[in-house]
């Protein structure tokens, strides 16, 4: 989507489902192979009774959202507020909810809420500073 289209109060919304193979393949790439993410075994025996998906595999995919989806290809972050609130699964289909905040017409940034949801409940949010660069610099 082009910068002069991006509009206060738009809403993009986007569902993914975070996958055994995700959470394995971001263990190996990142080297956090913490138990609580990869030990069924372990993970049973804490307060969460299974594996949970690394908190930064899931906000990963905000990145996804950004770079490839809303506002799309281009796309730079210039900062990114997180906060965890609950975890997500293995197997769980989240929602990435994108919402226009602020629009810097000089400056061509956007901020943005990011939030994730998980059914009924907000996992993540946050929020997110992009540049969006004229389309011949792209």
């Amino acid at each position: 989507m082009e910068f002069e289209d991006m509009k206060l109060g738009m809403i993009f919304e986007n569902e993914l489902i975070v996958s055994d193979e995700m959470v394995k393949e971001f263990a190996r790439i990142t080297g956090d192979d913490n138990p609580l993410h990869v030990d069924e075994e372990f993970a049973k025996k804490t307060q969460f009774g299974k594996r949970i998906a690394h908190g930064m595999l899931v906000a990963s995919l905000i990145s996804k959202v950004l770079g490839r989806d809303f506002p799309g290809a281009g796309t730079v972050y210039v900062s990114q507020f997180l906060k965890f609130r609950k975890p997500v699964y293995i197997g769980d289909t989240i929602k990435i909810h994108i919402e226009v905040k602020e629009k810097n017409q000089d400056k061509r940034r956007l901020l943005l809420l990011t939030n994730v949801i998980d059914g009924d409940r907000e996992v993540i949010n946050g929020e997110a500073e992009v540049y969006i660069p004229q389309k011949q610099m792209i």
